[in-house]
């Protein structure tokens, strides 16, 4: 009898180690619901970010007001493309580590160097662990009269440059940013810039949406627009075929 026990209790601790192990070993293998790209740039007051609203079930437009675009302390503006669950997990960091900063109460408040700094640990440290946060972030901020613009990829790469984006964004968005972009760009040139980036990218990426925000990080705080739309024109030769000229076509 008591050999029975034994051998019941053996069998119950191996099924449960199998089955704890078989929850522990789970990991996001592919995004499901995403966004696309992020572009921000300096200009002369501060930081410029630009997000479209879409979120993505695939290539289906499975949401059309998904803000990307979040204030992140005083300092700081995190943008971020990819999967929306894992950004919504990235803000509950920061949140935390907002409160436990300002919990010092010492009359200091974490800069954008810093929170962009605490981000490449987060994604880096998921990485090793083989369950990544699936997003690409962009961090700007402007603190004491210092612009900072950043950007962190799922596994942990980072720099900082005077333009950044994400997804698409990287092909074709910084062309432009690297041929019209100037240390002394106004708001108004700015913005007009951003929206020139966002239009290439509405006609090229198939999951972007004409739903956009723009936001700005200055010594006096974030703004973030109000969702509007591009005027757009569709009637391109190219766009309306294609495959003309194209070897092999249909």
């Amino acid at each position: 009898m008591v050999f029975l026990f034994v051998q019941l209790m053996d069998s119950s601790q191996a099924e449960h180690s199998i089955l704890s192990s078989e929850i522990a070993s789970e990991r996001t293998l592919n995004p499901y619901v995403t966004g696309t790209s992020v572009v921000a740039i300096k200009y002369k007051d501060g930081i410029l970010m630009a997000a479209d609203m879409g979120g993505s079930y695939g290539y289906t437009l499975r949401y059309k007001s998904v803000e990307r675009l979040k204030p992140a302390g005083k300092h700081s503006l995190l943008g971020a493309s990819g999967e929306i669950s894992d950004f919504q997990e990235i803000l509950r960091y920061l949140d935390e580590l907002i409160l436990y900063d300002n919990m010092w109460d010492d009359g200091n408040t974490l800069g954008p160097k810093e929170v962009h700094n605490y981000l490449t640990r987060v994604m880096y440290n998921r990485r090793n662990k083989f369950n990544p946060l699936w997003n690409s972030l962009v961090l700007g901020g402007v603190k004491n009269g210092q612009k900072y613009l950043g950007m962190v990829s799922m596994i942990g790469v980072n720099f900082e440059d005077n333009h950044v984006a994400t997804g698409f964004g990287n092909h074709l968005a910084r062309p432009i940013l690297r041929d019209e972009w100037h240390d002394n760009l106004s708001f108004e040139d700015g913005v007009k810039l951003l929206e020139k980036c966002m239009r290439v990218l509405l006609y090229r990426d198939t999951t972007a949406v004409n739903k956009l925000q723009i936001a700005k990080i200055t010594e006096e705080g974030v703004t973030i627009s109000q969702p509007y739309s591009l005027k757009t024109f569709w009637g391109f030769s190219a766009f309306e075929n294609p495959t003309v000229g194209a070897e092999g076509s249909w």
